[in-house]
């Protein structure tokens, strides 16, 4: 005589089954759907904003750091500087710095939209992987988030 299979078996198996958690997998990013003609129009957008950046923070650059007061004010005379007009330079040194900083930021995207370009996930939101709109890309052409990640990103930032 065979042994008879038990009906307790199954469930024993099941719930063996059941307590092995799915293996989570990091999907692939999506790959962006736009037509070879939408990418050319973006990278050009990215390429001609990154010039013109470049040419700011030069331009930036060689003001905010001239060697001496009087070079960057063209000042010839030797009288003594007033403390108002020292404060003054500063506040303006470290604003123009300031507005360097933020350009290096937006070449840093514009570079990192560049690669997703190259990698084929351009125009693709990093947080949820839905296509961001085409209107968000015209205006922010290096935008990584749609709308609603970006303004989720915004909210936890001001709540931190």
């Amino acid at each position: 005589m065979k042994p008879s299979k038990s009906k307790k078996a199954k469930p024993a198996v099941k719930a063996a089954a059941a307590k092995k958690a799915p293996v989570e997998r990091e999907e692939p990013p999506r790959k962006s759907n736009l037509s070879r003609a939408k990418l050319a129009e973006y990278r050009k957008l990215l390429v001609d904003r990154k010039m013109e950046l470049s040419g700011n923070v030069d331009q930036l650059e060689h003001e905010a750091l001239k060697t001496s007061r009087q070079d960057a004010s063209g000042d010839l005379s030797t009288m003594p500087i007033h403390m108002a007009d020292l404060a003054s330079d500063n506040f303006e040194q470290e604003f123009t710095l300031g507005l360097i900083e933020n350009e290096q930021d937006e070449l840093r995207a514009i570079d990192e939209a560049l690669t997703r370009l190259e990698e084929g996930t351009y125009g693709i939101c990093e947080a949820c992987s839905k296509v961001i709109p085409a209107e968000r890309l015209k205006i922010v052409p290096y935008a990584r988030l749609c709308i609603t990640c970006k303004t989720k990103e915004e909210a936890e930032g001001e709540t931190a």
